[in-house]
C-alpha cells in the first residue's frame, strides 16, 4: 500500500487501499464519523489534489487545464520534533498545531487542552485520551505518564471526509500507516493518522490545513 504525490498532480494510491466516504456528526459527548456513501473500489486509483475535478474524490486531469502547481510545503520534519508537549496530572498531550478543524478535539466535558490539565479529575484522562486519538491529522497524541504513546489501532484505508456541520467537503483521512511519498522521492514519516489536502489550496502542501473551511470547499457542487 502507497501514496505517491504526482508532480502537479494526483496523489495515486496503489495497493488496493479500502476507499470510504466519512461525515463528521455531533453524537453523544463528541464528534464522530458516520458512514457515507459507497465508493467504488480498485487495485490503485488517483485521487484529486486541486479541487477542480468534476468526478471527485477522483482525478479527472483538470490539474493540467488550470495548470496546478501543487508543490509540498510542508515540513519533513518527524512528528516528535516538532510537536510540543503538554504536561498534565494523569496524562500527557503531544501538539504539532495541523489542524484540519475536523474537532474531535472538543468534547462534551471540555477541550483536549482542558481535559489534559485536569486529566487527575473524574473520567478527563479517558476523555483527553479519546480527542487526542480520535484526530485525523495524527496533530494531537496523548501520552501515558510512562512515556507510552497512545494510538488508536486502525486498519490501513482512506476516508474522503464530508462536513456538513459546517456545509464543506473535508481532506483526506490515512489511516493505518500507508507510506506518502512526495513528487521528489522523499517518504514523509509513517504514522497512524494523516490528512491530506483535497481542496489545492493548503499553505501546508500536500497537508491538509483547514483552508477547505476557509474557501467554502465542497466535491458534489
Amino acid at each position: 500500500m502507497r501514496i505517491k504525490i504526482t508532480r502537479a498532480g494526483p496523489y495515486h494510491v496503489s495497493g488496493h487501499v479500502p476507499l470510504l466516504e466519512k461525515i463528521i456528526v455531533y453524537k453523544g459527548k463528541g464528534y464522530v464519523f458516520a458512514e457515507g456513501r459507497t465508493l467504488p473500489q480498485a487495485d490503485a486509483y488517483n485521487l484529486c489534489r486541486c479541487g477542480k475535478s468534476k468526478n471527485m474524490p477522483f482525478c479527472d486531469h483538470t490539474h493540467e487545464k488550470i495548470q496546478f502547481n501543487g508543490i509540498e510545503t510542508a515540513s519533513r520534519d518527524r512528528y516528535g520534533d516538532r510537536a510540543e508537549k503538554l504536561a498534565g496530572p494523569a496524562v500527557d498531550l503531544l501538539d504539532d498545531n495541523r489542524c484540519a478543524y475536523a474537532r474531535f478535539c472538543h468534547r462534551q466535558a471540555g477541550s483536549v487542552w482542558e481535559l489534559t490539565r485536569e486529566s487527575d479529575l473524574s473520567d478527563n484522562k479517558k476523555e483527553a485520551i479519546k480527542a487526542a486519538s480520535d484526530c485525523p491529522t495524527g496533530r494531537l497524541v496523548a501520552v501515558e505518564k510512562d512515556g507510552r504513546l497512545i494510538e488508536p489501532a486502525y486498519e490501513p484505508s482512506i476516508n474522503i471526509i464530508q462536513d456538513p456541520e459546517e456545509g464543506v467537503s473535508g481532506g483526506i483521512f490515512v489511516k493505518g500507516g500507508i507510506p506518502v511519498e512526495s513528487a521528489d522521492g522523499h517518504v514523509y514519516e509513517i504514522r497512524n493518522r494523516v490528512t491530506l489536502c483535497r481542496c489545492g489550496k493548503s499553505k501546508n502542501t500536500p497537508f491538509c490545513d483547514a483552508t477547505h473551511v476557509q474557501i467554502n470547499f465542497t466535491d458534489h457542487k
